[in-house]
């Protein structure tokens, strides 16, 4: 907290501290320089009457020129470590200006009310307490699994847990997926089994979270890959090298930039997924004079074809003048809503672009959480006819679509979608920009029909998806199908050979069995039959 001019810190309520991440690597608590140079303004009252404990690192309260009570604290009682670092400078105030404590509070307390008198936890405690207390006695020790203070002896009465909460009680760890069984000696599954999401336990992990062994993870580590099975996103190794990772914008390697730019496009180079953000500012398009940075070359853009997936959010404030569209994301599938935008919680935000009239997002499928804001783009079409809904995972989230292209100035100038689109809408024109088709589909485009007795490459239909049937399928005449179904057996005629219900390309010479080599010779009707046990290198007949 500093270089603010507030009279009082507004956290009554906070009553522990983690220390997950420390100011200059030290302090979890620093308040400095909280005042205005040539006023009576700033801060005077900490109020953080509620926190009993700071879990890891030490406390820095100076150069706070109002500020009251401070000094009179027991920090020792609220900090777990005993050799965290502590530096509370008392104010020029704190003689002077300053109210006593109340005469109940011994000395020490946030403020000078009766109510803001310091609860201490620690070290009043009796010696045998391993932890906090809740009194005097021997018999008043917290669970030693509690953090910052506790309303009796059990894993139940905590504040609040030091490392884990598992449905009111305070763990260790969380039930773990696997249990140690000895009779079997065996590891079995644990029916019981919950998983870590921050200081929770819990029985499934967020939708919009991955699974790594027991815990919820915004991204699996460097050496698993995120797979999805039974609808459930989980971390598995990677048998050979993983899709690639990239960090995103305010992520990793990236923790300090703002924008997409000309100095680091090239980190997105070969990305299936952004773990993170992606940010494009005019100082990221026309470039940074301040920080030296150039314009961005339109075509660089293009690495993010390879990109399937945004952890955080998508931003576009900026993008190059001789780019109608965002076809460069035209293989993003997921923008999970992780992280949202500025406390705004929009995941999808496309702002004030003059030149962009379809936004070509053919593969979008998923917007996990987080909220929609397209706005003020002057040539945007075919936003109006897709169904925005369709995408979310949850019934909170949100579309804010305003300012855009009239849709009747849209139609006049034909840009609508096509007539192979349903009425879900579209992201661009043409039959590959559809949200989903009227009639069926074939890879990413649209089709009236499969060609089940026509075309070059014959199909069937799964259900309004057009597959190729297998290319051990003899093509037919214009009267009959080609194939059933999918794989060599769902063939109506073979092209060369059948194997029992397969069509392949040769009939088995010397396969290795079960218990011997396989060889079989072809009928005159192109069946494969096996050859009398006696041949040992083949036969032409029975």
């Amino acid at each position: 907290v500093a270089l603010n001019q507030f009279e009082n810190l507004p956290l009554e309520n906070l009553r522990i501290i983690r220390g997950t991440k420390l100011y200059e690597g030290r302090y979890s608590l620093a308040i400095f320089l909280n005042y205005r140079r040539d006023g009576f303004y700033g801060l005077r009252q900490l109020g953080l009457r509620n926190l009993t404990e700071i879990l890891n690192g030490g406390v820095y309260v100076d150069q706070n020129k109002f500020l009251c009570h401070a000094d009179t604290i027991h920090w020792r009682d609220i900090i777990k470590n005993p050799q965290a670092e502590l530096l509370v400078v008392p104010s020029n105030n704190s003689n002077n200006g300053c109210k006593r404590c109340h005469r109940s509070c011994n000395g020490r307390c946030w403020g000078p009310q009766e109510t803001q008198c310091q609860t201490l936890t620690k070290t009043v405690c009796a010696e045998q307490c391993d932890g906090r207390c809740f009194g005097p006695y021997v018999s008043d020790c917290c669970h030693r699994e509690c953090a910052g203070g506790c309303s009796g002896p059990k894993d139940t009465d905590c504040f609040a847990c030091t490392n884990f909460n598992d449905s009111g009680a305070c763990v260790t760890q969380c039930p773990q997926p696997f249990v140690y069984n000895p009779t079997s000696f065996q590891l079995e599954h644990n029916p019981r089994a919950k998983y870590t999401y921050g200081a929770f336990c819990v029985k499934k992990c967020p939708h919009n979270f991955v699974v790594d062994h027991s815990s919820c993870v915004r991204a699996c580590p460097s050496n698993k890959m995120e797979v999805e099975e039974n609808r459930i996103k989980m971390c598995i190794p990677c048998t050979d090298i993983c899709p690639k990772v990239c960090d995103g914008i305010g992520t990793g390697s990236l923790a300090t930039a703002q924008t997409v730019d000309a100095s680091n496009i090239d980190k997105f180079v070969n990305c299936t997924k952004i773990n993170g953000n992606l940010i494009f500012l005019i100082t990221g398009i026309k470039g940074d004079m301040y920080h030296g940075i150039g314009p961005m070359d339109p075509e660089h853009l293009n690495v993010f074809r390879t990109v399937k997936e945004i952890t955080g959010f998508l931003n576009i404030q900026s993008w190059p003048e001789n780019m109608t569209d965002l076809r460069v994301f035209s293989n993003l599938a997921t923008i999970g809503g992780r992280t949202l935008y500025s406390g705004s919680g929009i995941s999808l935000l496309i702002l004030k672009q003059r030149w962009i009239s379809s936004l070509q997002f053919q593969s979008l499928n998923e917007i996990s959480a987080g909220n929609i804001y397209i706005s003020n783009n002057s040539r945007l079409c075919f936003y109006n006819t897709l169904n925005w809904t369709s995408l979310f995972r949850t019934s909170n989230q949100k579309v804010i679509i305003r300012n855009n292209r009239d849709p009747k100035e849209c139609v006049q100038q034909r840009m609508v979608c096509d007539r192979m689109c349903s009425d879900e809408g579209c992201w661009g024109p043409g039959p590959d920009q559809c949200l989903s088709c009227r009639y069926f589909k074939r890879g990413r485009t649209c089709v009236e029909s499969c060609n089940l007795f026509d075309g070059e490459v014959r199909e069937f239909a799964n259900g309004s998806v057009c597959l190729e049937c297998d290319g051990q399928c003899e093509k037919m005449n214009e009267n009959s199908m080609t194939c059933l179904g999918p794989g060599p057996e769902q063939c109506v005629k073979c092209l060369h050979f059948k194997d029992g219900p397969n069509c392949v390309e040769k009939c088995p010479d010397g396969l290795q069995g079960a218990n011997s080599f396989i060889f079989k010779y072809a009928k005159a009707n192109n069946e494969c039959h096996p050859c009398h046990t006696n041949c040992t290198q083949g036969c032409i007949g029975p």
